[in-house]
């Protein structure tokens, strides 16, 4: 279980003349790596390929130096920037017993000056003064990123490929139309199951067979589409069975007690809990904060106003909440949240897609609260359990 607050902040003091500290510049070929060694004058700077096991040794060696100088190094803290590489490399740091901390890239802060010079070695030097701030316990100097296991990564594909498959599907639907209307052909369903056999009998409106080119393009992004429908059918009857074969796990606990929600989707649900919901939040801001439905004010003097949604969140929780409020209010209209949001629409005209948003967000610190303590929300229908 984490502690409150174990993210903006080192929870553990920091003691410079035994700590060994290191930040890496990650890029696709190799890193930089910049450290500050207790006893050692100089802050070395050392130029890697990417290989952990070269990395481990450069810190043993700093290590040593810090011991020739007398003084004896009781901890190693690493810290990178969140990116392409993921968190394998942090997993595999501590497997070897070093503490290590990913650092959000965008809490960083950077020279607002137009022409800024950006290099690899500036940028260490930018991590570690942000870096050496947060483990003195100080804020707002950078934000952390929670490390996953590589299963909590892993639970997270199958949503994220049925999305990629679902938006992959429309664009090769939105393709086909667009080709037939080109040549004036209108009406016509791709998505049906019997539209490859009627590309024949289509004619455009001089009385004409579609060409042999068209048509076989029309034809190979037809045995796409089905290829991708197959493999959006196989995700998910694999969520389904991997649910019924676990139910009473933790995720998929919380998978099923959200889809009694009526309105709620399996799809949806675990969404929700991959996305958001699974994580160990602080409180009902960070769950806001999270998902990115919290406002981005704008206030100097007197200057007041609302830049919109901040966007800094999950951006597929942001998307999937935004969607499940308009479908709530179509099958929870006796709720506390549904009325709430009408007493707020339904005399000030322009205003429903901008509270459509606050209402999602006390939807998603609902259901939060729904699958952590059990608290139904108000006026909230619920099917019976299986």
């Amino acid at each position: 279980m984490q502690k409150l607050n174990d993210l903006s902040r080192s929870p553990s003091p920091l003691d410079p003349d035994g700590t060994l500290i290191a930040v890496i510049e990650l890029s696709l070929s190799s890193g930089l790596v910049a450290g500050i060694v207790p006893g050692v004058e100089r802050q070395p700077l050392k130029k890697l390929a990417v290989d952990e096991s070269a990395l481990l040794k450069l810190l043993h060696r700093w290590r040593d130096e810090a011991a020739k100088a007398g003084h004896h190094i009781k901890r190693i803290a690493v810290a990178f920037e969140a990116g392409r590489d993921g968190f394998w490399l942090a997993r595999w740091l501590r497997a070897h017993d070093i503490e290590v901390h990913v650092i959000h890239a965008s809490s960083v802060a950077v020279s607002r000056e137009h022409r800024r010079a950006k290099t690899d070695r500036l940028d260490t030097s930018l991590l570690k003064r942000s870096f050496l701030g947060w483990l003195r316990g100080e804020r707002d100097h950078c934000k952390m990123v929670a490390i996953p296991t590589i299963k909590d990564e892993d639970a997270k594909r199958p949503n994220r490929e049925h999305e990629s498959l679902v938006g992959e599907r429309s664009r090769i639907v939105n393709r086909m139309k667009a080709a037939l209307i080109r040549l004036g052909i209108r009406g016509f369903n791709p998505k049906l199951k019997k539209a490859a056999g009627r590309l024949e009998d289509l004619r455009t409106p001089e009385g004409e067979q579609i060409l042999p080119n068209m048509l076989a393009e029309l034809r190979r992004d037809m045995e796409r589409r089905q290829l991708i429908n197959d493999q959006i059918r196989q995700i998910e009857d694999a969520r389904l069975e991997r649910i019924e074969q676990a139910p009473g796990d933790g995720p998929n606990a919380m998978v099923l007690l959200l889809a009694r929600v009526i309105g709620v989707g399996i799809e949806t649900a675990d969404m929700l809990v991959q996305e958001v919901l699974a994580r160990n939040m602080r409180d009902r801001r960070a769950v806001a904060r999270y998902a990115g439905l919290t406002g981005s004010p704008d206030e100097s003097g007197i200057k007041r106003r609302e830049k919109g949604l901040a966007r800094s969140g999950n951006a597929r929780g942001r998307r999937g909440m935004i969607q499940l409020a308009w479908r709530f209010l179509m099958f929870q209209k006796d709720s506390t949240l549904a009325q709430w949001f009408r007493g707020r629409t339904e005399s000030t005209r322009g205003t429903r897609k901008i509270m459509i948003v606050a209402l999602a967000r006390k939807l998603l610190i609902a259901l939060w609260r729904l699958v952590r303590e059990g608290v139904v929300p108000d006026g909230v229908v619920l099917r019976p359990a299986q």
